[in-house]
């Protein structure tokens, strides 16, 4: 019976292809082809059940996490092909993902891929219009999440997404909110109650050159490493904690046990570091400002407990089972999903969860965390990496500091 989808069927001196195979790129051979040479339909050959679409462009540690849906989805969707379009900075995060069969570069490629494709099922859970305008074009039966109407406004398609609008633009539900955001999104698709996790795959060399990495700059494994992700970047000035906070931590730390510290982040908090570096009594290593995402996450890999506010660096932290201690200030802390990997520091504040860049408060939220409340939470994550056996010693402000989890 001839195939109306591929109009030059196998036969005639012409080969089999397996379009519908998992593995099919068509502009080239196909992983296992390359690697020994088996035509189709050889051993390797997954027919594709459903085709999935998922539209996330936003922020990369909301890509990140967002990756936790993915087990869930393809549980439910046995054989399912999940293309994702994303920004190009976030691409990297899904390499090697094994639940992504591919990712396409939102720009021309994408818009031109979306008028000839058809899909099962689109998912969009950006409520952002360029995200919704996609998931409005995209050609499906099914679409979760949100789209774009014809007056130009976002339009959720079912309760749930109905849910996470309001909480996106009234800030007193957003402060009202306990749920976290893998939940949240789960519910959207229809899984609720799904069990769900980040999906971040680092081979072994790559982990091994993070490794390296950090051992040329003269850490010694044999000490515990303390990462230090101490910016937010530009846009979200509110988010980082004061400098002289982590000068006084570190100096505690340091006085405490032989802890390691290596600072952590991007282009802008290349003079934070620097000055943090040139003021602190205790030996800083600084990781570097330009490694790439992937070779970033393999340093971040090798640290024993991360501190960090709610950023990248901390999406990465617990996508790597890394122990964690995070500062919130603007952002809600209930929407982090900690895994069990460590504990929330949130001050007491009648504002948080505001979702500003700046604040004129004094003190604001952020200033509100002390260094006993961080010195705690550290040490308490530390502790839990040693033996049993093995105590480690608090401080007085440090067994009496608040510390809102």
């Amino acid at each position: 019976m001839k195939d109306p989808q591929n109009p030059v069927q196998p036969g005639n001196g012409t080969r089999e292809i397996a379009f519908d195979c998992r593995f099919f790129v068509g502009d080239r051979p196909c992983t296992w082809h390359k690697a020994t040479g088996v035509l189709c339909t050889c051993e390797h050959y997954q027919r594709v059940g459903q085709r999935i679409l998922i539209i996330k462009l936003d922020a990369m540690g909301d890509v990140l996490r967002t990756t936790a849906l993915l087990p869930a989805l393809v549980e439910a969707h046995p054989g399912a092909a999940i293309t994702w379009i994303t920004r190009p900075e976030s691409r990297a995060l899904l390499e090697r993902n094994p639940y992504v069969a591919e990712t396409v570069e939102y720009g021309p490629d994408a818009l031109l891929q979306l008028q000839v494709r058809t899909f099962d099922r689109v998912i969009n859970l950006d409520a952002g219009k360029t995200s919704a305008a996609l998931a409005s074009m995209a050609r499906t039966k099914q679409k979760d999440g949100f789209i774009l109407d014809a007056r130009g406004c976002v339009q959720p398609t079912n309760p749930a997404a109905r849910t996470w609008l309001e909480m996106g633009i009234f800030d007193d539900l957003k402060r009202q909110g306990t749920r976290t955001y893998q939940d949240l999104m789960l519910d959207i698709v229809g899984l609720s109650g799904a069990r769900h996790r980040y999906v971040l795959e680092l081979s072994e060399q790559e982990r091994a050159r993070g490794r390296m990495h950090l051992e040329r700059l003269g850490v010694d494994f044999s000490c515990p490493v303390m990462g230090l992700n101490t910016g937010a970047g530009l846009r979200w000035e509110l988010k980082r904690w004061r400098e002289d906070g982590y000068l006084e931590l570190i100096e505690r730390l340091a006085a405490a046990q032989p802890v390691q510290f290596v600072l952590l982040g991007g282009p802008d908090e290349r003079e934070r570091h620097q000055r943090l570096a040139a003021r602190s009594r205790v030996p800083l290593i600084d990781s570097g400002c330009d490694n790439p995402v992937r070779h970033f996450a393999a340093i971040v890999a090798v640290c024993s407990v991360v501190v960090a506010g709610d950023t990248l660096a901390m999406h990465l932290s617990l996508a790597l089972g890394r122990r964690t201690v995070i500062l919130f200030g603007p952002t809600s802390a209930a929407e982090i999903e900690m895994y069990g990997l460590g504990e929330k520091v949130v001050p007491r504040m009648e504002c948080l969860a505001c979702y500003k860049s700046s604040c004129d408060y004094v003190p604001n939220c952020m200033d509100l965390i002390t260094t006993g409340m961080v010195e705690a939470a550290v040490e308490r994550q530390l502790c839990a990496l040693l033996p049993a056996s093995t105590g480690v010693s608090l401080g007085d402000e440090a067994r009496s500091a608040e510390v809102r989890v």
